[in-house]
Formats: structure tokens, C-alpha cells, sequence
């Protein structure tokens, strides 16, 4: 199962991606960086040992969420952290 993870870049959700990796699940980050950094998803990659597939997307662009989900037919489940 592949979870998409919206703000996976920051505190909260990058400490999700690490359980849902724990967990057996695939993840793909969502986030624009606007208050997070990809230092976060380096680290997460330290601790998990994987690779996490990363879309740097603004989530207010219609467009750009539509190409984020028709290039990832993958994602199964959302969980979303992305905020302003």
C-alpha cells in the first residue's frame, strides 16, 4: 500500500513518514518546503534506510495535484499535514 503524505517534509509528518515506513508501507512526500526543509526527508532516509520518493508540489495548484496523482497511480491512501 502506498500512502501519499501532503507537509511530509516537516516535524509532524516527516515522524509519520518514519512509522508508516516502520510499518511496511511505501510513502511519497508531498510538500512546496514553504515551512519545512528537505534536511527532514534526508534524515528520515538515514533512519529508514529508504529512499523517499519526494514531489516538491504546491497543493493550491489544481493542476500540478492532478499531475502529482496521474504520476504516482500508486498512492492508495492520503494523510495530510500540509498547512499554511
Amino acid at each position: 500500500m502506498a500512502i501519499l503524505v501532503n507537509g511530509g517534509a516537516g516535524y509532524i509528518g516527516s515522524h509519520t513518514c518514519i512509522e508508516l515506513m516502520k510499518a511496511g508501507y511505501e510513502i511519497i512526500v508531498a510538500d512546496n518546503l514553504y515551512n519545512s526543509c528537505e534536511e527532514a526527508l534526508r534524515r528520515v532516509e538515514q533512519i529508514s534506510g529508504k529512499k523517499v520518493p519526494f514531489v516538491n508540489v504546491d497543493l493550491c495548484d489544481g493542476e500540478a495535484v492532478d499531475a502529482l496523482f496521474a504520476s504516482h497511480p500508486e498512492i492508495d491512501a492520503v494523510i495530510h499535514f500540509a498547512a499554511y
